[in-house]
Order: C-alpha cells, then structure tokens, then sequence
C-alpha cells in the first residue's frame, strides 16, 4: 500500500493560517496530508506540542508562521526560531530531527504554501512512516522522548532559549553581552546535561537503583553519574533510598 503522510500543521492566524485559506480559495493543488491548528502566533508553539504530537504517531510536524519582521506581535517569530533549533538539537540524536520543520508563509503566498507543503510531504514519504505508529515496538524510543519531554519543559532551559535575544544582544543580568556562539556552546551544554539528569530520574521512578547500575544502564561513567545525582537532590528530585554494605540507593521524588 502506498504511504500516506500525516502531518500535524501548526499555522499562525495572521500569516501562514491566511496563506492557507488564499491556497483554498485559489485552488492551489498541494497532498491531502495536513491536518491544521491554528495558533496566534507561530512563538505560541511550545516544543511540547511537537513531542507530543510525534509520540502520537504522526509522521510529521511542521509550524508555519509570518516571515521574520513581520510578526504581529513584534517578535513571536524569533522566539519560535529560538524553541525550533532547541527542539531540533534534542531530536536529532534518536533519528526524529528531520520529521520537523519550521516554515514562513506570508497571507499573500497562497502558491508557496502549496508548494511547502508538497515539498515537506515528500520528504516525509521518502523517511517512511514514523517509527512511532507501532508504540509498542518502539519502547525504548518512546523512553528517550519522554525524557527530552521532561527538559523542554525545565524552567532553567525555557528561561535559557527565551532571553537568547537580550543576553547576546543587550546583556545578561550583570549587563555582560554573551557572543552567541558562546552562547550556543552553554545551551549545548545545559541541553545535554538535563536530558541525562531527566533519563536518570526516569531510571529511578521505576525503583532503587545505586550509582554503578545506572552508569551501566545509560553507558555513562559512574563520576558523571554521581555529579548528576547530586544536583538531582539538591533540586528536591531525588532522594537517598537505603544503603546496602557501602553501596547507596537512590530513589526519585515525584515533583
């Protein structure tokens, strides 16, 4: 049987959903594979969403909004751009990075939504379906995305991508302007950190578990893991379960 796409479209009301309305009324042929919300504005799409929409099973997500400078509301726009690269980063280490896509449409381009969406069709079609329609022969993949769930929505990384613009434009809190590959490197950093911290949490709300059993189940030296763990309890996540001879069990704390 041939495959058929199904793709989730979050477009902005002002720009992109109009673009959509314009390609309707013109009659602009584009595949039947979009299935639309609408939004207010394209920085309204939260990385969750996305996730949640391809633990779903969709094959696809693609947010769509007003080009940059021409946001309604000043600069939703680059915040998505912000969210969108973050989301991407984090994806693409499990093989879903290409299944998402930011795109600008204007009200007027109703010909270029057709084509985006044509176009994006046919590069999900030439990745197949996702690995995800089948949820029960893709636990473990199922496992790495909910832990990438629990960092999108960790306030130090939320607060990291939304002040991107004022720390390496107009300075941080102590007025110093970071270069944004300076930047970059600490948000690489900070991302990299919380998925491990959030897969160790996970590991531990299924039981006990000491420090060289979860190096072994994360391949992770146990001096990283330990580290983690400390800034675990320090955030009231995880907690000392019980000590065995000299070995000591940790349990995770629902937050």
């Amino acid at each position: 049987m041939e495959f058929k796409p199904k793709i989730l479209g979050f477009l902005c009301n002002w720009c992109s959903y109009a673009g959509a309305d314009l390609a309707g009324v013109s009659r602009i042929q584009y595949p039947p594979s979009l299935r639309v919300i609408r939004v207010m504005c394209s920085g309204r799409v939260e990385p969750i969403f996305v996730i949640r929409a391809l633990e779903n099973g969709l094959d696809g997500v693609i947010v769509m909004g007003c080009h940059l400078g021409d946001c309604h509301y000043i600069d939703g726009n680059y915040e998505a751009v912000n969210k969108f690269k973050m989301l991407q980063k984090l994806l693409n280490p499990i093989g879903l990075g290409d299944r998402i896509r930011l795109e600008w449409v204007s009200a007027s381009e109703g010909v270029r939504f057709g084509q985006v969406i044509t176009e994006f069709t046919e590069h999900i079609k030439s990745l197949g379906p996702s690995p995800l329609r089948e949820k029960e022969a893709n636990q473990q993949l199922l496992e790495e995305l909910e832990a990438i769930a629990r960092v999108v929505e960790d306030f130090r990384l939320r607060a990291l991508v939304a002040r991107k613009r004022k720390i390496t434009e107009e300075g941080n809190v102590y007025e110093k302007i970071i270069p944004e590959e300076n930047y970059e490197e600490l948000l690489e950093d900070a991302m990299n950190a919380e998925v491990i911290r959030s897969k160790i949490y996970l590991n531990l709300q299924i039981g006990p578990l000491s420090v060289k059993e979860l190096s072994k189940r994360l391949n992770l030296d146990s001096a990283s893991v330990l580290k983690h763990i400390v800034t675990l309890r320090q955030q009231g996540k995880v907690a000392l379960d019980r000590i065995e001879g000299l070995t000591p069990y940790y349990i995770a704390i629902k937050v």
